[in-house]
C-alpha cells in the first residue's frame, strides 16, 4: 500500500511541474536576424523571463532604426510593436530550435512597407 501511495504521489508530483510556464525559458535571451519585402535590414529582439519582448530593427533603406516592443508566449507566438507610438507589427513564431520567422508592416514612413522576417537565437 505504501509503494502504490508513493506512486500516486510522484504522478501528481509530475502532472503538476510540466506547467507551460517552464517553456518560456526556452526562449529567454537575444536573438537576431534579417527582414525583407517593400524594405530590408536587420533586427533584433531581447525576450525577458516574463515572456516581455523589446528590441530594434533597423532599414538599410531609409537608414531609420524603429522600436520593437511586445510579448511572447509560452508556445513561442511573438505578438509585438514597431514604432512608439506603434506604427507597425512584429508577428512570427520563435522555436525551441532557436529558429524564428514571421511577418512585419510598418506604417512610417509612408506608405505601409510590410514583408517577412527570419532569424536565430544568438
Amino acid at each position: 500500500m505504501k509503494k502504490f501511495f508513493l506512486l500516486l504521489l510522484m504522478t501528481f508530483i509530475s502532472i503538476g511541474c510540466s506547467s507551460d510556464d517552464d517553456t518560456i525559458y526556452d526562449y529567454i535571451g537575444t536573438w537576431s536576424g534579417t527582414y525583407e519585402g517593400s524594405d530590408k535590414g536587420v533586427w533584433n529582439i531581447v525576450v525577458a523571463s516574463d515572456g516581455k519582448v523589446k528590441g530594434t530593427m533597423h532599414s538599410d533603406v531609409n537608414n531609420e532604426n524603429y522600436n520593437i516592443s511586445g510579448n511572447l508566449s509560452t508556445s513561442g507566438e511573438l505578438n509585438a510593436s514597431i514604432g512608439l507610438p506603434s506604427d507597425g507589427d512584429f508577428r512570427g513564431t520563435l522555436t525551441t530550435d532557436k529558429i524564428g520567422n514571421g511577418n512585419w508592416s510598418n506604417a512610417v514612413p509612408t506608405p505601409t512597407r510590410t514583408g517577412t522576417w527570419k532569424g536565430e537565437k544568438e
